[in-house]
C-alpha cells in the first residue's frame, strides 16, 4: 500500500501532503486516519506515546469522545527529502462546554511508500471564550476559500 504524495518532498507536494493530513484529521475518523502510519509508527503526542497503526486508531477514538466539534488547520513549516514539519491550531469543546484553541508542531517522517513512520507532536490548550472562535465551517474538511493559520494571525 503507498500514500501518494510520495518522498522525496518537494514544496508543492509536501504542501499537498499536510493538506491532506489536515482533511483526514478533521474527517474524525479514527480508522480512516489510522490507515495513514506504518503498521509499527511511532508517535509522541504530548506525553503520550503510541507505537502502532492499532494504538493510533485507539488513541484518535478516545480524542475525538474528548474533544468535541473540533477544527483544524495544518500549515507547512519546512520540509527536506522524506521530513516535513507543520504548525497548527485547532478547536474543540470539552464535554462541559468549554471551548479551546490547541497550538501545535508536529514533525513527521514518511517511509518511502509515503506512510508516516513518525511523528512527534508539541501542543498547549489556551481557553478562549465561544465568541472568540475562529473556524466556524461546518464539521468536516475545512472549506477551500477558510483562510490559513497565518492569514488568521495564528
Amino acid at each position: 500500500m503507498s500514500r501518494p504524495p510520495l518522498p522525496p518532498f518537494s514544496r508543492e507536494t509536501a504542501i499537498q501532503k499536510v493538506r491532506l493530513a489536515e482533511d483526514a484529521w478533521n474527517s474524525r475518523d479514527s480508522s480512516k486516519v489510522a490507515t495513514a502510519y506504518t503498521l509499527d509508527t511511532k508517535w509522541r503526542n504530548r506525553a503520550r506515546f503510541v507505537s502502532t497503526r492499532d494504538e493510533v486508531e485507539a488513541f484518535l477514538s478516545g480524542k475525538w469522545v474528548r474533544e468535541n466539534e473540533y477544527r483544524l488547520i495544518k500549515e507547512l513549516w519546512a520540509f527536506n527529502e522524506n521530513r516535513i514539519a507543520v504548525r497548527y491550531a485547532y478547536e474543540w469543546r470539552d464535554n462541559s462546554r468549554n471551548w479551546f484553541r490547541s497550538y501545535g508542531n508536529e514533525n513527521w517522517e514518511f517511509s518511502a511508500d509515503g506512510l508516516m513512520q513518525n511523528r512527534h507532536a508539541s501542543i498547549n490548550d489556551l481557553p478562549i471564550r465561544e465568541q472568540d472562535r475562529l473556524f466556524h465551517w461546518p464539521l468536516g474538511r475545512r472549506p477551500d476559500g477558510h483562510p490559513s493559520l497565518s492569514d488568521l494571525g495564528l
